[in-house]
């Protein structure tokens, strides 16, 4: 096995963290921020314009396509799952047992009287409701601990004014499958021997079930049958589970974007909106197929540490600011990004400290993500109450505009959202281990002079500020802001502007579209040391040609309007182009490379010369003799491999140390390269970098082009 082993994990959970993150990276200068590291283009490049936090709490549809009509999950949805409390060894709870049809009503009638005025309305059904399948293969609910059966169950939810879920896992159970002869209901000649492929291969997360074959028409009719019967019940909420690609597989029969297809169609063609979200841990790289087909997805891992508490700090909340990065431009009304549980509502049960549980639901929220608490809720604590019921701060969530991080090369972090009513959502995060202050530079916002600043946890006006505002926070503690210009600019300033690529004479450029300003923008202008090189006429990309090689070069991007009104220029981004004739490759297996510890060279078939190195989180490789014609800061082309949710590498140059997230492909493939563009400061002459992480899970290495 060429990744490093992962402890023993449960079928539902895979393990965050290899250990406790113990160093705190020492925090750059947020003027050099976009110098070291280019975020991807995030929220405000996706396809929709999001409402501010005041607007979307007042309403609960948009309109869908060209048609008019409501969008099921315009906004994210609220809840509660009973999953964490299932996976939970904390005394009187955990495993199937614990689910019973007293204790899901138990559940609902505390949501109905202190939770559903603040927008909770959904009751969800995790794994563990049925234990066998009737005579047409579908799912019966378990008749010992739902005596009533599922369909009086959902009467009583709806009878509180709330909405039924249910769960399913992809693929045909084996018990279902009954050697072929069990015949598929509305669907003469069908069994499920035409349902499957002959051979019965396996699929799902777990390879628990048969792999649908939906070749053959009988499958979707399937489906159907089992949508129906969820409808009948009155269900409007399904989780299925254990879907490829991603949940840790990634081969061919493990491919289950039909059966997220075939769910889609049978869930519409019931008349009843159920919202469909997928689940564990998806792959981006079929993020178009979930987009269409779906309500929403999961993109990590499961949150619960299957432990005597809900959930512990490093396994596996930390991972989320990591993981949700690749996937926040895919998020919008109808599909969103979910984080799984938020369980901050018991203090003695969550496992974690108070500042965590904090930010725990800053990110939640600021990442638009469902809110679904999976504590019990006959225990809620004040703080966690009021952690779950801060109006504000569910308005964030609601508004459906999804922040991004200005920068995660430390763990003192600024994530903003820029709203549609030139408002700003700023958050604060620490995640070192030690108090540390975090600032959020003004510049990096495209804010130019005073603004008003409103701490929405503490609902207090904090007055007016100009240039940064700082906060010292303890350890993984966090502040969550309204940031409001007094003066704004038509259009808004361009934010986010970074490298993507350089050649000796041509440097790539992307930014964030602009969505703010009294007059939409139209396109935008790029500087090169004051000079005007560019013009795109609305596009968000350009790459500047007829540069010099080895040369300094200071980029910026103005927007304009139709009425030629233009924005304050961009923060400027500093790129040194490369010596003639480059950029130059350097493969991280080269016999002139050092390898330290447990670090070795192996087989990868979809890597650069067939080869890369391994095990970085029990040893190092230093990539030496990177050469550079002169002091500056260069785009490097970093080429990895991930099949984790995300992986940290931390690459040393000369005395800095930088930690850059990867995203992961979610589906244990070790043998795909993936590429990042990294900003990297070199000395003229010869470089050494050094690739390692020896407290946390790190990615492998194949190659980097600078």
């Amino acid at each position: 096995m060429v990744r490093p082993a992962r402890p023993a994990y449960s079928s539902h959970h895979r393990p965050r963290s290899k250990s406790i993150r113990l160093r705190t990276l020492p925090v750059i200068a947020a003027t050099a921020l976009a110098a070291w590291f280019a975020v991807p283009t995030a929220a405000s490049a996706a396809s929709f314009t999001a409402p501010t936090a005041a607007s979307a709490a007042a309403t609960s549809h948009v309109s869908g396509g060209h048609s008019g009509t409501p969008v099921l999950a315009a906004k994210p949805y609220m809840g509660w799952s009973s999953w964490s409390l299932e996976a939970t060894s904390s005394p009187g709870y955990g495993g199937f047992s614990w689910l019973t049809e007293a204790h899901i009503k138990q559940q609902a009638d505390v949501m109905a009287s202190k939770l559903k005025s603040h927008g909770y309305e959904y009751v969800n059904v995790d794994a563990g409701w049925t234990n066998g399948f009737d005579q047409y293969g579908r799912p019966i609910a378990n008749s010992s601990t739902f005596p009533d059966g599922m369909k009086s169950l959902g009467d009583y939810v709806h009878a509180k004014g709330l909405k039924f879920g249910l769960y399913l896992a992809v693929g045909l159970d084996p018990a279902a499958y009954n050697d072929g002869k069990t015949p598929i209901y509305n669907a003469p000649g069908c069994t499920t021997a035409d349902i499957v492929y002959p051979d019965l291969r396996k699929t799902n997360g777990w390879t628990s079930a048969y792999q649908m074959d939906f070749s053959n028409p009988c499958s979707q009719k399937y489906i159907d049958s089992v949508a129906d019967e969820l409808a009948d019940w009155g269900v409007d909420f399904l989780k299925v589970d254990g879907v490829g690609p991603g949940s840790w597989q990634g081969d061919a029969a493990h491919d289950n974007t039909p059966d997220v297809k075939a769910f889609h169609t049978a869930l519409q063609q019931t008349g009843r909106p159920i919202q469909l979200t997928l689940s564990w841990s998806l792959s981006h790289t079929q993020a178009d197929v979930w987009k269409a087909n779906s309500n929403g997805w999961r993109v990590d891992t499961d949150v619960e540490c299957y432990c005597n508490s809900l959930v512990t700090w490093n396994n596996s909340v930390k991972g989320r600011w990591n993981d949700v990065v690749q996937w926040i431009p895919d998020a919008g009304p109808g599909h969103w990004n979910n984080l799984d549980a938020l369980d901050v509502g018991v203090g003695a049960m969550d496992g974690i400290t108070d500042a965590e549980r904090q930010s725990y639901a800053t990110l939640w929220a600021i990442e638009s993500a469902p809110l679904y608490s999976g504590d019990d809720l006959t225990k809620l604590d004040s703080y966690g109450l009021s952690l779950l019921t801060n109006d504000e701060v569910i308005a964030v969530d609601q508004a459906g505009n999804p922040a991004k991080p200005v920068s995660q090369t430390s763990d003192q972090q600024v994530w903003y959202a820029r709203n549609a009513d030139g408002s700003y959502t700023v958050a604060l995060f620490n995640l070192g281990a030690g108090s540390s202050d975090v600032t959020a530079d003004f510049s990096d916002l495209g804010i130019s002079g005073k603004a008003s600043v409103r701490d929405l946890w503490s609902h207090k006006n904090l007055g007016s500020v100009s240039g940064s505002l700082t906060e010292n926070l303890p350890s993984h503690g966090s502040r969550l802001f309204t940031i409001t210009p007094k003066n704004s600019s038509a259009p808004g300033t361009p934010l986010a502007v970074h490298g993507t690529a350089s050649t000796a004479s041509s440097v790539s450029l992307a930014w964030d579209k602009v969505n703010t300003g009294a007059s939409p923008a139209t396109g935008y202008t790029v500087y090169a040391n004051g000079k005007k090189v560019a013009t795109t006429s609305g596009g968000t990309t350009t790459t500047v040609s007829g540069l010099s090689s080895a040369t300094d070069y200071a980029f910026t991007v103005v927007a304009h309007d139709t009425k030629g009104q233009r924005s304050v220029p961009s923060k400027a981004v500093a790129v040194t182009t490369p010596a003639a004739g480059g950029p130059t490759g350097y493969e991280a297996e080269a016999s002139g490379n050092t390898l330290t510890g447990s670090a070795s060279v192996v087989d990868c078939s979809g890597c650069s010369d067939g080869k890369k190195v391994t095990n970085l989180s029990w040893g190092s490789v230093a990539i030496n003799n990177v050469t550079a014609p002169k002091d500056g800061s260069y785009l490097m082309r970093l080429d990895y491999v991930d099949g984790d949710s995300s992986r940290i590498i931390d690459i040393t140059v000369g005395d800095k140390t930088i930690q850059v997230p990867l995203s992961g492909t979610n589906e244990n493939t070790w043998d795909t390269a993936q590429s990042i563009t990294v900003p990297i400061p070199l000395k003229a002459g010869s470089n050494t970098l050094t690739f390692t992480n020896p407290t946390d899970w790190a990615p492998d290495i194949d190659k980097l082009t600078v």
